[in-house]
């Protein structure tokens, strides 16, 4: 290896390492702080590593607040969309690829075109009409609205039009129907864009605040990212070390679903990435 080369090599790594270190010290900083004692926390000295360890905040989020209740909610949410989104977006992704209807191309660009509409655009009609519904603080207002995925539709459609599409009229041929190609054939095949977009679409819901936040009122019903605004203490100041536990409690399932599907996030968003 020429020194030029070796140079060049050396500060990719110096580059990446400190690139690292950004973005992880921040949660490295919350892990700590959470199992820092309140006097600690507040303390002007800065500590990389906790000079007391104590549980106490980690202990009061599970069994003094509705975190537990909320992290629940917040589970059957996330999964409640990942499932309706892989299976709407598995649908209109077939019909995309394989089926002949009038208006296909068209119907398709106005989905791809929901992609470039901030969800603010629409959040204040979407919300009078699930009021007029009554469905405020239900478990369907917070799966329903977000139960198709237009990057959903994309993805599946560019993996199906890398099926040979002889593939199909043989399968046609010899009896087997659409929907018995869709599931036995076509789904089968498109699991690589499905644990990619099953990460995507858990990761999103996890994280969702505004609308959560809007359409429901009541603590019981509330998601992890909506309640950490209720941690308050009696006298209504804001206990620092008890969000930090709570926060460092949320991010964990998020971390570990991103650090096992990162693998099948890059893969599946290449799979039939140049079909056109």
């Amino acid at each position: 290896m020429s020194k030029a080369a070796f140079f060049k090599k050396s500060g990719l790594w110096v580059l990446t390492a400190l690139l690292a270190v950004f973005l992880v010290f921040p949660f490295y900083y919350m892990l700590v702080m959470s199992i820092t004692p309140d006097a600690d926390i507040l303390s002007t000295n800065i500590r990389l590593i906790p000079r007391a360890v104590s549980f106490d905040n980690l202990f009061k989020a599970l069994t003094q607040t509705m975190l537990v209740r909320q992290f629940l909610n917040t589970v059957l949410v996330a999964f409640g969309i990942l499932i309706l989104q892989t299976l709407t977006s598995l649908l209109a992704a077939y019909a995309f690829a394989f089926l002949n209807f009038t208006g296909k191309k068209v119907l398709f660009l106005i989905f791809l075109s929901t992609m470039m509409m901030p969800g603010e655009t629409t959040i204040v009609a979407n919300y009078l009409q699930v009021s007029s519904w009554h469905w405020l603080d239900t478990y369907q207002v917070l799966i329903l609205p977000f139960a198709a995925s237009a990057l959903g539709i994309f993805l599946f459609r560019q993996h199906f039009l890398t099926v040979a599409q002889e593939i199909r009229e043989a399968a046609m041929m010899d009896g087997c129907g659409e929907s018995r190609f869709l599931w036995q054939i076509a789904a089968p095949l498109a699991r690589p864009v499905a644990a990619a977009f099953g990460v995507t679409s858990f990761l999103s819901s996890w994280g969702m605040y505004m609308w959560p936040l809007l359409v429901t009122s009541k603590d019981e019903m509330r998601v992890v990212q909506v309640g950490i605004n209720s941690l308050q203490d009696a006298d209504s100041t804001l206990s620092l070390g008890l969000v930090l536990a709570s926060i460092a409690l949320i991010t964990l399932p998020s971390l570990l679903v991103f650090l096992f599907g990162h693998k099948q996030l890059v893969e599946g968003m290449m799979s039939g990435a140049v079909k056109g």
